[in-house]
Parts: C-alpha cells; sequence; structure tokens
C-alpha cells in the first residue's frame, strides 16, 4: 500500500521514510525537538548529537535560530567553552612536541 491508501500524516510519512535511512527523525515545534533531544541525553540514550537538517542552509539556520535557545534556556547546550582548545576543555595536558625532543639530541 502506497501514503495516499494509507492516509499518512505529514508526520508519519517522514517517519517512515527517514527511518528507512537508520536515523532518529524528529519533526515539531522548536519546543518539540528540544523535548526529544533533551529526553534521549537525560535518560542516557545520546551524549551528543549530529544535525541533519532536510535541506540546507535554511534547515540549519532554523534549528540554531529556533531550537537551540529552547536547550539553551533549559541548560543543554552550552555558551560557552572553558578552555581555548579543545585539549584545554577536557583538562588534558599538552604531549610534549616530538620534533622539541629530536632537536635536543645532538647531530
Amino acid at each position: 500500500e502506497g501514503p495516499r491508501r494509507e492516509q499518512l500524516t505529514v508526520r508519519q510519512l517522514i517517519g517512515r521514510l527517514g527511518g528507512g535511512r537508520g536515523h532518529r527523525v524528529v519533526a515539531g515545534t522548536p519546543e518539540q525537538v528540544a523535548d526529544q533531544i533533551e529526553l534521549w541525553f537525560t535518560q542516557g540514550a545520546a551524549d551528543g548529537f549530529n544535525i541533519m537538517p532536510p535541506y540546507l542552509p535554511g534547515g540549519l539556520a532554523d534549528f540554531v535560530d529556533h531550537v537551540v535557545p529552547v536547550l539553551r534556556s533549559r541548560g543543554l547546550f552550552r555558551t560557552e567553552y572553558t578552555g581555548r582548545t579543545l585539549r584545554e576543555h577536557y583538562g588534558l595536558p599538552r604531549p610534549a612536541s616530538a620534533y622539541a625532543a629530536s632537536a635536543l639530541v645532538p647531530a
């Protein structure tokens, strides 16, 4: 049967098509999308997300402009990093340079 015979809603159709690609598809208001992200995060189902908007660049801009503020207001999206680099952010020491060590060895 096709979508017309089954009388699928747009939401049901998106869910069916998205599921075939192996990705979780979420559609709705910014609050509904944030609800799903919050649920997955707080329940330990995910610790990060890759956003795949249905079209670019507008879909990504919509997410940033409408969903990110909701996530920030809930304390689920950082506003700044603690370090200037990813290594500093995670408090990892900077490894010694292999080139600096070789410069100390006499030729």
